[in-house]
Parts: C-alpha cells; structure tokens; sequence
C-alpha cells in the first residue's frame, strides 16, 4: 500500500485526535451528514401543515401572526447557541456533541408532540431549533477535522448539499405525514430518526479526548447569544407588507446593538475568548462571513417572493407556488455537490466568483422576464438555484482554512450565523422596500365599482384597474430579484478576497 501524501499543518487533523482510516473518514461524515439533514429538514416541515396546527390550537385563520412564535422559537434556538456549542465542540469534541444534539432534537420533539397550547409547542421548537443548529457547524468542523485543505471542499459539498436537500424535503415530508397521521406524528417520527443517526454517529465517528488547552467562554457565548437572539425577534417581521420591520423591532435590535458593544468589549478584556484572534487569517474569513450573508440574503429573498410572485402576478395557487419554487431549490444541492468538486480541484475563490456572477446574471433575468404578457420564470430560477449552490461548499471550506484547527467548530458556527444573520436581514429589506414600493405605486389607484354605471363600462374600467396592478406587482418583483442581482454582485466582490487553490495533495 503506497504512503499517504503528507498533509500540511493547516489541514492536518489535530494531535489530540487519533489518525482515521479513509473508510471511516467518510462513514463518519456521512452519519453526521444525515444528522444534519433530519435537522435541516424538521427546519422546514412546518411549511405545509402550518394552517392545520394553528387550528388544533384555536389560533384563527386569520390572525396567523399569532403563530410567529413557530418560527421565530426555531430561529432562536437555532442562530443563538451556534457559536458556543460550534467551541464547545472544540473543546469536547465532535461525536459528544452530536449526541447531546440528537438527545436534545428528540426531548424538544417530544415537547412539541404532546403539547395542547402554543407556549409548550414554541419551546419544543425552540430546543430543535438549539440542537438542529448546532449539527450543521460541528459536522462541518468534523469534515474540517478529518479531511485535507484540498479534500475537504468536496466533503463540505456534501454537507451542504444535505442541508439544502431539507429545504426540498421539508415541506413534501410534512405534508405527506400530517396527511397520514396528523400534524403530530412529524414530531413522533424524529425520535427513532433521531436514535438510528445516533447510533450511526456512535459507530461511525472516532473517540476523542477533551482538549484541556481549548477553554470556553461560557460568558461571552452568552452575551453573543442574546445578542442574536434580540437581532432574531427584531428583524422577524410576520406582516411585513405594513412596515420594514415589527412594532417591536426597533426597539429591540437597539437592545441587541446594546449586548453586542458589551459583548465587543468584554471579548477585549477577557483572557479567554470566544474565538481566539491569533493565527486566524482575517481577511478572507472575514470575507468568507460576508460573502455567506450575501448569499443567505439571496436565498431568503428568492424563497419568500417567489411564492408570492406565484400566488398574485402568475395567479397560481399555494400548490403551484410550491411547484415553482421547487425549481430554485433543487438546484442548491446539486449546485453544493458541483461547488465542493470545483473547490477541490481550483480552490475557493473561483468557484464562489463564479456562483455568485451567474445568479447575479440569472436574477436580472428574472427581474428582466416578471414584466414580460405571459412571465416565465423557471429557467431562471433553476439557474439561480445552481449557481447559489455552487457557493455553499466553496465559502465553508474557506471559513475554514483561515482559521488554526483547534477552532474549527467555532470558525463553522460564525460561517451559518453569518448566513442565518443575512437571511434575516434580506427578507426584512428588500421583502418589506418591495411591498412599500407597490403601495406608493397602487395608491392613486381607483378601485371600479359595478354600481351605477352599465356593465360594459365598468368591466372596460375594472380590466384597466387589474393592468394597472398587474404592472405594479410587476415592478415589484422586478426591483426585489434586480436588488438580489445586486447582492450577487456584491458576494463576487467578497469572493475576490477568498483563498486560492489549496496547492496540496489529497491524503484521502
């Protein structure tokens, strides 16, 4: 059996951490990959049987804002614990930490099973989303951990494409077990889900040892933690066509600015920090993070406005708009597998330029095409799918090979924040400046009433008024996808900055 290559100290796996055949190298991988898959995909069950809890819970159908609490408790759990459990993991490893997420995913399935009122069902949510956040960062690390600079990229593709692939099975997944037994049994059926992906992790991933040298800062974690937690249920808006952001908005991401200086300044002064500055290359982790909220903005902005582009200018109906979107979001996962092989082979920077150029180019054709007598958006859409995609792998792997390896989870942790933090922000912006724009241009508009006028008349004004709409909200969307084209530009940008070809030898 010929030598391995010898691997650089950049992707070298840690000392404390016995070598791993390249059998297990990838068996390991790929358990920890379906852990992130069933959190990704409970992420999304809830689209598709939303009306039907909030009716079990006496919530009307028309006050939906009563069920914000839904998704926010999930965005809490899953944005605000990130980076201390990614260090954490840093700490005790990556195979203890999984477990406990699993454990604490099926408990907060349990919650959410049984409860009768919408409090207990939010904090259920609320724990997924905690433990489901966390399996995305520690699985990348592992890959981080277990896989050269070069290798590692195609590894990260497939992580990737695992967490998108939720995106697309989340929603069909929901509706097809709500169909046969009820809302509930989504929440039953992560439990043995949940068993068999410990199980596998357990066999899968290699033991290891505490690292006594990689201390934890439990207190900046947290100040972090309510620092994004108040960003969270500030920039969550459930009526964004009223205002940019919530009643309770300003007010709150003020608090969240608040505990981010105090959390800026106590990462100055203590000795032990929450990501250890030193040996970090920050200009293209910096990049990496900025470049990823690009992207998440992008994705959150096409996820919201292309269901209702489907559902007022295109007519269709909730199940037609699902269809529509299927054309972006099967595109992610193949663009992720796509990414992480272009990585291997000529590093980060060209393939992340490369997605973002494209989807730039494929959003403006988008926002070119919504104006068009008969819109025919999903080629466009298809070719913004892959060509976001063909970032996911290229930006982990560089968030990644900036940062010494004894951070990784942690380097990981803040790569997701970022792209959580600018989905959040996308869809409060451009979703909200898009629905204020229709009504400035819909104001002066004279709705036809068919009294006191003959029938000829009014039907002559009312197609009038419906041309006039029908412009409106096609210049709506053609603003938001050209603001989106926009965003791209900006993420080819941040990619200039990005890594170049790794210039190793795959060891695996």
């Amino acid at each position: 059996m010929p030598p391995e290559t010898p691997v650089p100290a950049e992707a070298a796996p840690p000392p404390a951490r016995p070598p791993v055949k390249p059998e297990r190298r990838r068996l390991a991988v790929g358990a920890a990959g379906a852990a992130v898959l069933l959190g990704s995909i409970d992420a999304y069950v809830l689209v598709s049987v939303l009306v039907d809890m909030i009716g079990d819970l006496d919530i009307p159908v028309n006050h939906l804002e009563r069920a914000t609490p839904l998704v926010t408790g999930y965005l809490l759990g899953y944005i605000a614990g990130m980076p201390l459990l990614g260090r954490v993991s840093d700490r005790f490893g990556r195979r203890i930490v999984i477990h406990v997420c699993l454990a604490a995913f099926a408990i907060g399935s349990v919650v959410s099973a049984v409860s009768q009122d919408l409090a207990p069902l939010v904090a259920g949510r609320a724990l997924q989303g905690l433990a489901g956040g966390a399996l995305l960062p520690v699985t990348m690390a592992l890959a981080a951990d277990l896989f050269t600079a070069r290798r590692r990229a195609v590894v990260l593709g497939w992580v990737g494409a695992a967490q998108e692939l939720g995106a697309v099975l989340g929603p069909l997944a929901g509706a097809g077990i709500a169909a046969l037994v009820g809302w509930r049994g989504i929440f039953w059926i992560n439990l043995p889900l949940a068993l068999l992906a410990a199980l596998a992790v357990h066999f899968a991933l290699p033991s290891e040892r505490p690292r006594k040298d990689a201390r934890i800062d439990f207190l900046g974690g947290g100040l972090l933690a309510v620092a994004l937690a108040l960003f969270t249920v500030g920039l969550y808006n459930p009526e964004p066509e009223d205002a940019v952001l919530p009643a309770w908005g300003p007010a709150t991401i003020g608090a969240g600015l608040a505990v981010l200086v105090l959390f800026a300044f106590q990462q100055r002064r203590s000795r032990v920090r929450l990501l250890d500055p030193d040996g970090v290359r920050w200009t293209p982790y910096a990049a990496s993070l900025v470049a990823g909220a690009a992207a998440g903005a992008v994705l959150m902005v096409t996820l919201v406005d292309t269901q209702l582009l489907a559902q007022t200018l295109l007519g269709l109906d909730s199940a037609g708009g699902a269809l529509l979107l299927m054309w972006f979001l099967v595109g992610l996962p193949l663009g992720a597998l796509a990414g992480g092989a272009v990585a291997a082979r000529l590093g980060e920077r060209v393939p992340s330029i490369a997605g973002f150029a494209a989807a730039a180019a494929a959003f403006a054709w988008i926002a070119r095409t919504v104006g068009d007598a008969d819109p025919r958006p999903e080629a466009g859409l298809a070719c913004a799918g892959l060509a976001l995609g063909l970032t996911i792998a290229p930006l982990s792997s560089a968030a990644l090979r900036t940062v010494p390896e004894d951070r990784h989870g942690t380097a990981a942790a803040f790569a997701v924040v970022a792209r959580m933090m600018g989905m959040l922000i996308g869809v409060a912006a451009l979703t909200s400046w898009s629905l204020h724009r229709f009504q400035e241009s819909t104001a002066d508009l004279d709705t036809p009433l068919p009294f006191g006028v003959p029938e000829a008349e009014f039907l002559e004004r009312q197609a009038v008024y419906l041309e006039a709409l029908d412009r409106a909200l096609a210049a709506q969307y053609a603003d938001v996808f050209t603001a989106a084209a926009v965003v791209c530009l900006a993420g080819v940008l941040a990619s200039v900055l990005l890594p170049g070809r790794a210039g190793v030898t795959s060891a695996v």
